[in-house]
């Protein structure tokens, strides 16, 4: 059984299960599942001052903290006491797209050769970490949510919003992926 737990799984079984979050969190209590309002959450509770933005009842809302603690604890708890110690599978055409760009460790859940301490005082780890962050950042106010709000939430629930950001996250990954990221990797 471990083994089984341990490897991942396929679309059909994780897919699923993360779409009935959505109809649990709704029966359950009548919430709406995403991750980025938690930040407002904890600054909220936090740093209280006179700021409109955070001038709400965050006690409400501390389902949304305790749910993001669970994911956190759940990921943290997966990685040790379920990791399976091996390199993560990467197709051969990607490894060799890759290596072109020195990018050769796959012992982590993200490139080492990129995402470590020494890079991020370089450009393209300035980029990467950094600029990368902000813009995640920016893009989930400005769209008013993120990616898994949007994309499981919002489109399970018929919003038209959710549906244009969704097709935006899309579109920007597409661009990102084949356009910007091989640019930044050859700095």
């Amino acid at each position: 059984m471990l083994q089984f737990i341990t490897q991942p799984w396929p679309w059909y079984v994780a897919g699923p299960l993360i779409g009935l979050t959505v109809p649990a969190l709704l029966f359950l209590g009548n919430k709406s599942f995403g991750i980025s309002s938690s930040m407002r959450h904890v600054c909220a509770a936090c740093f209280p001052s006179n700021i409109p933005y955070f001038t709400y009842d965050w006690k409400k809302e501390i389902w949304n903290l305790v749910f993001v603690s669970g994911i956190l604890l759940g990921g943290i708890l997966a990685f040790t006491l379920l990791n399976n110690h091996e390199d993560i599978v990467v197709a051969e055409s990607l490894k060799t797209e890759l290596s072109g760009y020195g990018i050769n460790d796959y012992s982590s859940l993200v490139p080492v050769d990129i995402f470590n301490w020494d890079q991020i005082f370089t450009l393209k780890g300035f980029l990467m970490m950094v600029f990368g962050g902000f813009i995640v950042g920016f893009g989930t106010r400005y769209a008013g949510g993120c990616t898994s709000g949007h994309s499981i939430m919002g489109l399970s629930s018929l919003q038209w919003p959710s549906l244009v950001a969704t097709c935006c996250f899309m579109l920007g990954g597409i661009l990102t992926a084949n356009f910007l990221l091989p640019f930044i990797l050859s700095l």
